[in-house]
């Protein structure tokens, strides 16, 4: 009867050859630092300017102080602002030009921020998704987690409410 040896864990097996890499570039680190402070002879700075005549070079000249200048004003091309067709004017841009507030994009730009980010790797999502690694729970379990919480949350929300509602009413 042979005895099947336990699959270890990618991830710890990963983690363990990290900090095996770490400590031998420590190490490494250890060693070069002990050859370059391997002089202890002190090194002594002076600030005091040396014997003799000290080339100074000339100041540059003070530029003269510029005049305030007015203000620029650039045109405002309102051509460029007001609808192309004027047949789409009267639904879409208001009489100065200006878009009006649209709101099925409002909507979609909602939906998209509310969707979040694409994936950069989606084979690793799916892999996630799928329970692949060992000691992670499956994505499909973390999203049924917060279905029910949010189901629970709603309930109560709704009895606290009709509760006030019943309480009001009276």
């Amino acid at each position: 009867m042979a005895f099947s040896k336990k699959n270890s864990d990618p991830i710890s097996a990963k983690a363990r050859a990290l900090t095996d890499q770490i400590a031998a570039l420590e190490a490494e680190i250890k060693k070069l630092d002990a050859q370059i402070t391997r002089t202890p002879e002190p090194r002594y700075f002076s600030t005091v300017a040396p014997p003799g005549k000290t080339v100074v070079p000339p100041a540059a000249p003070a530029a003269p102080a510029a005049k305030p200048q007015e203000p620029v004003f650039e045109e405002v091309n309102r051509a460029r602002l007001a609808p192309r067709d004027p047949a789409e004017a009267p639904e879409i841009f208001n009489e100065l030009g200006v878009r009006k507030y649209d709101l099925p994009a409002l909507f979609h730009r909602l939906r998209n921020h509310l969707r979040g980010p694409t994936t950069s790797n989606p084979r690793l999502v799916n892999y996630l998704a799928a329970g692949g690694v060992q000691g992670l729970r499956p994505l499909r379990y973390e999203k049924r987690v917060a279905r029910n919480r949010f189901f629970v949350l709603v309930m109560v929300v709704t009895a606290v409410l009709l509760g006030l509602f019943l309480i009001l009413r009276r």
